[in-house]
């Protein structure tokens, strides 16, 4: 790996836990309800990605096949931020990530790609034994819009790898999702 690659990691994963922190901080120290933090979520992303397509010389147009992946986006920012009403961020971030590895990596296997199943079924039970009614154990209700909003995730992710140029993809979805 080289220390661009290592940095561009470290802040891609720094970006993904402030995700978390944020919404969750958000949900316990404003009035925001789900819905309406959901939707700024996607207009500021949408503008966002505009900009930036704006910046790079992009002119936005229209996309008819965004559609799954703009439907995916949504489940995930949906589900996401009901689901952080009543998760901690740590439990909320644990069974996200989880629920979108398990899914890549369980389709990786159906379309023949090398894994380790043995790794794959230990973290999956890690998963369900955390996850197991107990005195630390997240609400049932919020930990499977959580995995619900991982799995969408992962499908969005999926969506975007087979598409030669993943900004357009993204960009795809974001235009597609104007009808929702």
């Amino acid at each position: 790996m080289t220390p661009l690659v290592g940095l561009l990691t470290l802040l891609a994963m720094l970006a993904f836990a402030a995700n978390s922190l944020l919404a969750r901080a958000a949900f316990s120290t404003t009035d925001i309800d789900p819905a309406s933090f959901t939707a700024i979520r996607l207009a500021s992303g949408a503008l966002t990605l505009f900009v930036i397509l704006r910046w790079q010389g992009s002119k936005p147009t229209s996309f008819r096949s965004g559609g799954w992946s703009a439907l995916t986006l949504f489940i995930y920012a949906a589900a996401f931020s009901f689901a952080y009403r009543d998760i901690s961020t740590g439990a909320g971030a644990l069974v996200l990530f989880a629920s979108a590895q398990l899914l890549m990596i369980s389709y990786g296997l159906y379309k023949g790609e090398r894994a380790s199943v043995l790794g794959l079924l230990l973290a999956f039970g890690g998963l369900v034994a955390f996850l197991v009614p107990s005195a630390s154990a997240p609400p049932l209700s919020a930990a499977v819009l959580m995995a619900l909003a991982g799995s969408a995730w992962g499908v969005f992710s999926l969506l975007g790898r087979a598409r030669k140029v993943r900004l357009l993809s993204v960009r795809q979805a974001a235009l597609s999702g104007r009808c929702l």
